[in-house]
């Protein structure tokens, strides 16, 4: 589905890599969401694309964040060994069966064929969460973009983003201006084709890859896009666990299926997924609260923005 995505205002990015924008609630209030309205198609349709049979739980964790918030419809593409158990699992959810091997293991062999009504009518795409095999990652993204619609934002976490370097140019090229990455620093050295990023190089090796790919890229504290940069000011130490990138890679896409901007649908959906563990270390301690405990508080972290 093609939709009109708002453009960057100039008041939100000032920002550069010397003096990069703040991220508040004050800004993302000046930078507000398109407004939610009608039909659970209206809303937006998500397609989350994952899950090995070992590791369903990255899918089902980024679809619920999806949901919470806005996502008017949400598929997930999983291992067809367990997609069964997932359709239970997620009553909210539609699924589809993509093709595993023996041990569980999305294999992405004809999964372009698989996926193609779904790729044609979603209004944002999620690639990676719980897949656990390069070969089969490379494979699912090269098939993926090959039947991906047009105008389609692709989100790409965890394999779906490090195998992104070995896409041909012409699947390149089909994903300028489109695509978000969220990788975390082991991720983001695979996009660069570097050994490692060390904290101190962060910044740069984002915008390197936002410059690269010509993508919305968020690693760590940052964001960077088309040379505009933004600096998250929430979040602690307590997001640091298994899951949790899985939820907010997933709110971004459902941001992303609303009708978000990418620039927009990756800042704010890196800080409400971090004001959401803000909440919950309030209640729980630093370290003491579960990845699938944020989902939960999307709503309220987007409504006090007045996102919802």
């Amino acid at each position: 589905m093609s939709i009109e995505r708002p453009e960057i205002p100039d008041a939100v990015r000032v920002g550069d890599a010397t003096s990069p924008t703040m991220v508040t609630p004050n800004l993302l209030r000046s930078w507000p969401l398109p407004e939610p309205t009608g039909t659970k198609y209206s809303r937006g349709q998500c397609l989350v694309i994952g899950g090995d049979r070992s590791t369903p739980g990255a899918a089902m964790l980024a679809g619920e964040a999806a949901l919470r918030v806005g996502s008017g419809r949400l598929t997930l593409a999983v291992a067809a060994s367990i997609a069964p158990h997932v359709a239970v699992a997620v009553p909210e959810s539609g699924t589809i069966d993509l093709p595993d091997d023996d041990a569980g293991a999305v294999t992405g062999d004809g999964a372009g064929e698989v996926l193609e009504r779904d790729l044609g009518r979603s209004d944002a795409v999620l690639l990676g969460p719980g897949i656990g095999s390069p070969e089969g990652a490379e494979r699912l993204l090269a098939e993926t973009i090959d039947a991906l619609g047009d105008d389609v934002p692709l989100v790409l976490d965890a394999f779906g983003a490090t195998v992104l370097a070995q896409m041909s140019k012409a699947r390149l090229d089909a994903l300028r201006g489109r695509l978000v990455l969220t990788p975390n620093q082991g991720e983001l050295a695979y996009l660069i084709e570097s050994d490692e990023v060390g904290d101190d190089d962060v910044l740069d090796a984002t915008a390197d890859t936002a410059a690269r790919y010509d993508a919305a890229v968020g690693c760590a504290n940052w964001v960077v896009s088309h040379g505009a940069v933004w600096q998250m000011t929430t979040g602690d130490t307590g997001l640091g666990t298994s899951g949790s990138g899985d939820v907010m890679a997933g709110a971004v896409a459902g941001l992303l299926s609303r009708g978000a901007g990418l620039a927009q649908a990756l800042v704010w959906g890196k800080h409400v997924h971090a004001a959401a563990g803000d909440v919950l270390a309030a209640e729980h301690g630093r370290v003491g609260f579960l990845a699938g405990e944020i989902p939960p508080r999307l709503p309220m972290a987007l409504a006090t923005l007045r996102g919802d």
